[in-house]
């Protein structure tokens, strides 16, 4: 998480799930029963019953981890969120430490995180990413996303879970 903070995530304004992580536990999740609270913050997301703000919905939250060393991490969201947020965030998103990236982990995130949409029972994802991004973009076009149309600034992509 040293990375992202370093190029900026977890500052006001950043509405990244990275950056709400670094603001709401990073000051003390060096410290086991902070980390604690952050990982079964984390597990609660998933349960329907779970109280969360009205345009968030539930959340399988996964680690890509080579061993013991973190690579990134994908949020599969159960549904769409109400409104223009979910049409506009989709069901996947997925982010890869700096240090870390280039290297096909996102493309290996996205596509192995598909048959676990699907057991959720997605039979298809909405995935953006924003027009400038052309690595997002090719991620998800290399996992068979098809191009839905342009919302604002966000490409939309719409791939099979099966």
């Amino acid at each position: 998480m040293a990375e992202h903070i370093a190029e900026g995530r977890g500052e006001p304004g950043d509405g990244s799930n990275v950056g709400q992580y670094i603001r709401q536990f990073g000051a003390g999740w060096a410290e086991r029963p902070e980390f604690e609270r952050f990982v079964g913050s984390l597990r609660a997301q998933e349960l329907e019953d779970t109280p969360r703000p009205a345009t968030f919905v539930p959340t399988t939250s996964l680690w890509w981890v080579d061993g013991d060393e973190y690579l990134g991490r994908l949020g599969i969201r159960h549904r769409l969120a109400p409104g223009r947020m979910g049409e506009r965030n989709g069901h996947i998103g997925y982010d890869v430490r700096p240090s870390a990236r280039r290297k096909g982990h996102a493309s290996a995130m996205l596509g192995a995180s598909l048959p676990i949409a699907a057991t959720l029972g997605l039979s298809s994802v909405l995935i953006t990413c924003d027009e400038t991004n052309d690595a997002s973009r090719r991620t998800i076009e290399r996992n068979g996303g098809v191009l839905h149309d342009k919302l604002d600034e966000k490409l939309r992509y719409w791939l099979p879970t099966g």
